[in-house]
């Protein structure tokens, strides 16, 4: 861990040097899951051509490389320089929220950085953050990302324990961070599944309670790559309540919303993870 936030303390300038040299060896030597994100943007975009469908797939491996030195950069960056470059537009929708003693959900998905927009909410955001992950089985990787998670005051909930938080934390005014556009890997997990990007796609269903469950309005944070470096936040107004509980209006509405990002900005989402596996994709 020391080397690391050594390492951190590194300008950015240099950290992105070595991305383009990480960009060169997994895409070009080692080839990172170069099959699978292949297949992930064909059957996503079927009318695009094999020229375009190319481009994408190298800005994306581009994105990836400096997500990465970006995330080792979080564990040193200040809040001066974090805030310049994760800019939160139209600060008017979440602060009339606040201004109505209403929490929220803060909806995101896995649009480069995902991890700034996290931290940097921390620090922008005009009510307290509490963000519900998923433990992995690295206890160094959870140590890892919990530190720089929580480093400007954010408060994690693992996503087991979501209910009794939600009770236990009822009186605090806040955003609820969920990154909910990943595979549901638990067969146990009630799922909802509908068609995204051209295919048959299982999400978790939990937002949707979770929307329920709260009553609070969702809020999607869209992400969008100014330069390299520098994002803008922009906040779209996913559902309000009050919520039926046969409604799927939270989950629906987010799934489209994330699939309007991804068709705008196709080389800034998360191609490399499995997302499309077929077991479990039923209740």
């Amino acid at each position: 861990m020391f080397f690391l936030r050594l390492l951190s303390r590194l300008p950015l300038s240099f950290l992105y040097a070595f991305s383009d040299f990480l960009f060169f060896v997994s895409f070009h030597v080692v080839r990172y899951r170069r099959k699978l994100v292949a297949k992930n943007l064909k059957n996503s975009f079927p009318d695009k051509t094999e020229h375009e469908l190319k481009a994408i797939e190298r800005a994306f491996y581009c994105n990836l490389c400096d997500y990465g030195v970006e995330m080792l950069k979080l564990l040193t960056m200040s809040k001066d320089e974090l805030s310049r470059r994760m800019v939160f537009k139209n600060p008017e929708v979440p602060e009339s929220f606040k201004q109505n003693h209403q929490s929220i959900l803060f909806l995101a998905s896995h649009q480069f950085n995902w991890e700034w927009l996290l931290v940097s909410a921390s620090i922008s955001f005009p009510m307290a953050i509490d963000f519900v992950y998923q433990p992995v089985k690295s206890e160094f990787f959870n140590k890892l990302s919990l530190q720089s998670r929580t480093r400007f005051g954010a408060y994690a909930i693992k996503r087991d324990e979501v209910a009794r938080e939600i009770i236990k934390r009822k009186n605090v005014l806040r955003g609820i961070a969920i990154v909910a556009d990943q595979y549901p890997g638990y067969g146990r997990d009630k799922k909802y599944v509908t068609n995204f990007l051209n295919q048959e796609t299982a999400f978790f269903y939990g937002t949707n309670q979770l929307a329920q469950l709260t009553q609070y309005p969702a809020i999607y944070y869209k992400i969008k790559k100014i330069r390299r470096g520098y994002y803008e936040a922009s906040p779209f107004i996913v559902s309000t309540p009050p919520y039926e509980k046969t409604s799927d209006t939270a989950i629906e509405s987010y799934v489209r919303i994330v699939e309007d990002m991804i068709r705008e900005h196709p080389s800034g989402w998360l191609w490399s993870h499995n997302r499309w596996k077929k077991r479990h994709l039923k209740n």
